[in-house]
């Protein structure tokens, strides 16, 4: 550890200022300008429930209760929390979904027909009294997907007319409820409400202006859609819905957020209630170091109120969970039950189909296996109701009968009771989803991991309610180190990073067991095109598994291996994945990435030896690594024409990166084979790295810097890639291409961060932290990572952690929640393995 990080911790210590979170009091943030290193950190949006791709539920704002939980695709997966303090009811969590009556039916709900034309329409075409009586009659939803689509749709334009009556006129909120693939124009009696440029998967609710609303009349009524496909698919459906008021809320305040932190899995939020401060904390254990506690789907939210004016309060706490939680839209039919088990008073939802893997994709919600919500028993009820029932049984302090359960817009209810407190009490809720099935791999289907500890889910929860005492003290030890170790790493700011990241990195994996009984540890790429198990997602995120747990890097490569290994996948380097999101059974990407990702498997494998001390794991896919060797040490220095792991602004052929990766890897190979006593082919391998090495300096260079691609004079690239040279203890380039290289980009930074290369301005975060880590002091590292402190809590995009972003404003240029924000571990990583060293 470097004299500068000494001296910072003992100085924090000095102040007590030395935490293991991160925190965000009253809303309060430094200038960007600012290099404030006590400046608390703003994350994007806040991880409440977070496990695997299906069960992810985020507070995407500042304060919890200002709007309703989502999953990471941004659908709404409600959980709402309030509180009654002396008969005073406050909300500290979420907010209630809307609730909507049908007016006009989408075809999720019934099946419709329209007049449609695939001409181009000129005038008024969209307003009532045109006459479209040469139009065709289609049934919705209109689509190329021919497994799914009523009429075919596969031109580049569709115009839609769809006529209706309505029983009343004067309604306040009306919504269009629209799904569409890709740019639309809407429009209601010739009065356009709506122009939107892109698409949107699944229904989003759009509100009829005043002029559309005064349009309205009992009789014909026009909705009109202009659709235009830019690329990709093709999708249209649509209806009218009215917003129904839910009874109660008007009774209900908003509890004064004082304070949000974050540690690495834990989120806390502070709230004022009237005479009682309340603490909502959300642990979702992800303990990857031990793999029995991990692999629960069971996150705590414990509620504490403690009167902060010494005199007693009679309190209650209300949590309602919405049974779309266990569904991927809406409209599919729900059931649920309530009962006891072993102390704890247990609700559990799930959709009636139990389309168990049947669906595959990104933006997609699990719709099998079940969604449930359990308490301790004593001094609780539980309750299902439709939405606008879900606060009658609280406020009216009598639980409802549960005899009918409604087969939509279901809430899952409960009341906790702390009696009257003077001092402290809390309760404790445990939110838990058993999807049974969680992949098809390769026509087999694995059961989730937590299946080796017990079959019953019932058990499962038991389990974790009685370990509730143990499972917070790790969790509390855990954190600690891992701020401490990262703040020793990369000072504050990194650390903070590394806590915003850890649990999104993890949560966007399921963990499974293979039929040959080894770990699989399956990302799905979240919001960039569902692909499960990609290996340039694996590559980046593997930092974080390295630094805490290799298991699971093997979990991320095994079936890579296999795939090979079986005969299925016949190419001389590695596939791109393994199909889509849950179906694992062969790569879906339409393009191979060759270098790519035969560079990427073969040094995640030496990476894996440096931290284990041995090349065992390598040993047993020796053959296969060697024939990616090989195909590397013929086609890797100077690359043909393809896509890498960079490919946002399309292929590029001779990149002097990829080629880093690809010499990165031969001399991966060879110290594998060194350390398996293989010496001549160690030597021959490395001998041949080194002289690549020399080679690539001499092509690549450019002045004061390295080019983007070979004979591509004023270009340049971050070469983030370079930082396995000292991870791995290579030693296969002059040192100074590093330093060259970190000079130089040191005068390329925008505000929010240093661009990917020399052809656009937005950047990925990941792999800034790993250039980043080239750096040799402290000073230009901070220079490096803190435009990416500055991202995460300037961005205006108040989702999941983005990792590719514009330098020049910190917008979202793409992708959100996904595992390769592991990659902030890099530094960590370096020093835990020079120190080892």
């Amino acid at each position: 550890m470097t004299t500068y990080f000494r001296y910072l911790i003992l100085l924090l210590i000095s102040l007590q200022v030395f935490t293991a979170c991160v925190s965000v009091k009253d809303n309060e943030q430094s200038p960007i300008a600012s290099t404030d290193n006590s400046a608390q950190l703003r994350a994007p949006a806040y991880p409440l429930v977070t496990h695997n791709p299906n069960f992810s539920i985020w507070s995407m704002g500042d304060e919890l209760n200002a709007s309703s939980t989502k999953h990471w695709t941004e659908q709404d997966q409600s959980l709402v929390g309030i509180a009654e303090v002396d008969g005073e009811l406050y909300r500290f969590l979420g907010m209630e979904s809307k609730v909507y009556k049908t007016l006009l039916p989408a075809s999720d709900e019934q099946s419709y027909k329209v007049l449609y034309t695939e001409e181009k329409q000129k005038g008024d075409w969209f307003k009532a009294n045109y006459d479209a009586s040469n139009w065709k009659t289609g049934e919705a939803p209109f689509s190329d997907d021919r497994s799914e689509a009523k009429t075919i749709w596969e031109s580049d334009e569709l115009f839609y007319r769809r006529s209706f009556d309505l029983e009343q006129i004067d309604v306040e909120k009306l919504y269009v409820k629209l799904r569409h693939d890709d740019d639309v124009k809407v429009y209601i009696n010739g009065i356009e409400i709506y122009d939107f440029k892109g698409w949107q998967h699944s229904f989003k609710y759009i509100p009829l202006n005043d002029e559309a609303l005064r349009s309205l009349r009992k009789k014909e009524n026009i909705l009109a859609i202009h659709i235009k496909n830019t690329a990709g698919g093709r999708w249209l459906d649509a209806g009218l819905v009215k917003e129904v008021k839910i009874p109660g809320l008007d009774g209900v305040k908003t509890a004064k957020q004082t304070n949000v932190s974050l540690t690495a899995n834990q989120t806390i939020y502070n709230f004022i209630c009237g005479g009682t401060d309340l603490t909502a904390t959300f642990t979702s254990p992800l303990l990857i170091e031990d793999l029995k506690i991990y692999a629960r789907p069971v996150t705590y939210l414990t509620v504490n109120a403690v009167s902060n004016d010494g005199k007693k309060h009679k309190v209650r706490v209300y949590l309602g969970a919405s049974g779309n939680i266990a569904a991927n839209t809406p409209s599919q039919k729900l059931t649920a039950r309530k009962y006891g088990h072993d102390g704890l008073l247990t609700l559990k939802v799930g959709t009636k189909d139990q389309p168990v893997l049947e669906k595959k994709g990104d933006d997609l919600r699990v719709d099998w296996g079940h969604f449930y919500v359990a308490s301790p028993s004593q001094n609780v009820i539980q309750y299902i109701s439709d939405s606008k029932n879900s606060l009658i049984g609280f406020i009216g302090n009598t639980s409802l009968k549960s005899d009918v359960i409604p087969e939509t817009g279901l809430i899952m209810n409960t009341i906790a009771d702390l009696g009257e407190i003077e001092s402290s009490a809390d309760c404790i809720f445990l939110l838990g989803y058993d999807e049974g099935e969680s992949v098809n791999y390769f026509g087999q289907s694995l059961k989730p991991w937590y299946k080796k500890e017990t079959a019953s889910f019932d058990e499962l929860l038991s389990h974790a309610y009685a370990d509730y005492d143990d499972v917070m003290d790790r969790v509390k030890s855990f954190d600690t180190k891992l701020y401490k170790d990262a703040l020793e790493a990369g000072g504050k700011k990194y650390a903070d990073l590394c806590v915003i990241a850890y649990r999104q990195a993890i949560a966007a994996h399921v963990l499974v067991e293979s039929p040959k009984g080894e770990i699989l540890f399956l990302s799905k790429e979240n919001n960039s095109n569902g692909s499960i198990n990609t290996v340039d997602v694996t590559y980046p995120s593997a930092p974080l598994f390295l630094v805490y747990n290799p298991d699971l890097l093997k979990g991320m490569l095994n079936g890579i291996f296999e795939y090979s290994e079986s005969g299925r996948w016949k190419k001389p380097f590695p596939a791109h994945d393994l199909g889509t999101y849950p179906i694992a059974t062969g790569q879906t990407y339409g393009e191979d990435m060759p270098v790519e990702e035969a560079g990427n498997m073969l040094i995640l494998t030496a990476a894996i030896a440096k931290e284990e001390g041995n090349a065992d794991y390598a040993n047993k896919h020796w053959n296969t690594l060697t024939i990616w060797a090989d195909y590397l040490m013929k086609s890797g220095f100077d690359p043909a024409n393809q896509l890498s792991t960079d490919d946002f602004a399309g292929h590029l052929a001779r990149n002097a990166n990829l080629s880093v990766k690809a010499i990165m890897a031969i001399a991966s190979y060879g110290k594998l084979a060194s350390m398996l006593g293989k010496s001549d082919v160690g030597d021959k391998y490395l001998r041949a790295a080194k002289d690549m090495a020399l080679k690539w300096k001499a092509i690549a260079a450019d002045g004061d810097h390295y080019v983007l691609a070979f004979e591509s004079d004023d270009t340049w690239s971050q070469k983030y890639n370079l930082v396995w040279d000292d991870i791995l203890n290579l030693n296969i380039f002059p040192e100074d291409v590093q330093q060259t290289e970190v000079a130089y980009y040191l005068t390329k930074q925008e505000d929010y961060g240093l661009p990917l290369d020399s052809r656009k301005t937005y950047t990925k975060s990941d792999w800034v932290l790993w250039t980043a880590t080239l750096a040799e002091n402290p000073e230009d590292f901070n220079k490096l990572m803190t435009p990416m402190w500055n991202f995460a809590n300037y961005t205006p995009d108040r989702v999941p952690l983005s990792d590719w972003h514009e330098t020049t404003n910190s917008r979202k240029v793409g992708f959100k929640a996904r595992s390769v924000v592991g990659g902030y571990f890099i530094k960590m990583l370096k020093e835990q393995t020079t120190t080892k060293s």
